[in-house]
């Protein structure tokens, strides 16, 4: 559908993940080999060597990485790589999950790509920087619009938040990835969408005048665990109806969604992602959009 439409799409995730120290015996605990926070450059310890490695790993193999840092929680760690076309980016995350994994066994530590594995601290998420590319030209980018995001790129943003609810199965697909999509841990609930706003479901990141090429949306529902194949698919599909339909999205919410009333909510017409597997499964069993795309 996207070759029929003259689209390809590009995509870069942020795959998060957490290094754990092993036991005695041998076997994976939840102990962290740090206290470490955001961008936090502090810690050196075999988690930041790790890290480094992984990196060197990946650089070896020919991935461009563009950054690698401590994330929020201890233990917690993100390596962003270069986006590439869907597919390409697919077999990325593949390889980039099998490649953390053997460094960090390498060292000692255990890497888990489970997207809430400790209770009370942040979970892992996959965000998905995602734009549409007309040959070479980003069909995203508009020097006209506030946010520098074209009639494609707002339309886009409509069709994913008309269907993220059904879409969370695949982008969020065990148990354990709603134990992350809970409020106040920098995780999605509500389905909006604004700039700066880190409680919302799509976030559009500042796109510099004359700079076609930043152009992009950010989804922030996947995790890290997910089928990266199937996920990309089911943006895509839904982002693409968005643009076929010539669907608008709703007002950009750079209120704290997280702050405001259930009621206040619902009148605003903001909705929810699903609070669970179960409800996520019973979403998808109805829906003839997921169906027709997979």
């Amino acid at each position: 559908m996207a070759k029929e439409m003259g689209y390809t799409l590009m995509a870069g995730p942020e795959a998060e993940f957490f290094l754990f120290q092993r036991g005695p015996d041998g076997r994976t605990t939840t102990g962290s080999t740090d206290r470490g926070g955001y961008f936090d450059l502090t810690p050196v310890d075999e988690g930041e060597v790790a890290r480094r490695d992984i990196v060197n790993a990946l650089e070896a193999m020919g991935f461009e990485v563009e950054a690698a840092h401590h994330e929020v929680a201890p233990g917690q760690h993100e390596i962003d790589f270069r986006y590439e076309d869907a597919v390409t980016t697919a077999d990325n995350v593949a390889t980039f999950r099998f490649v953390v994994r053997h460094v960090a066994k390498q060292h000692g530590l255990h890497a888990t790509f489970m997207p809430k594995p400790v209770f009370g601290i942040n979970g892992s998420g996959m965000h998905t920087h995602q734009s549409l590319f007309e040959g070479d030209e980003n069909a995203f980018y508009a020097s006209d619009d506030p946010y520098h995001l074209s009639d494609a790129g707002h339309r886009y943003i409509a069709g994913l938040l008309r269907h993220a609810p059904e879409i969370a199965i695949v982008c969020a697909q065990w148990v354990n990835s709603y134990k992350r999509l809970v409020a106040g841990f920098e995780a999605p609930v509500h389905i909006s969408w604004a700039r700066r706003n880190q409680s919302d479901l799509i976030r559009v990141p500042r796109i510099p005048e004359n700079r076609p090429d930043f152009a992009r949306i950010e989804y922030r529902a996947p995790d890290p665990a997910c089928n990266p194949y199937l996920a990309f698919s089911v943006m895509l599909a839904a982002g693409l109806e968005g643009i076929e339909q010539g669907i608008e999205p709703p007002p950009p919410m750079e209120q704290d969604v997280f702050a405001m009333t259930d009621q206040q909510r619902a009148d605003l017409g903001i909705g929810s992602l699903p609070g669970s597997l179960r409800e996520a499964i019973q979403l998808v069993e109805g829906s003839e959009f997921v169906h027709g795309v997979l």
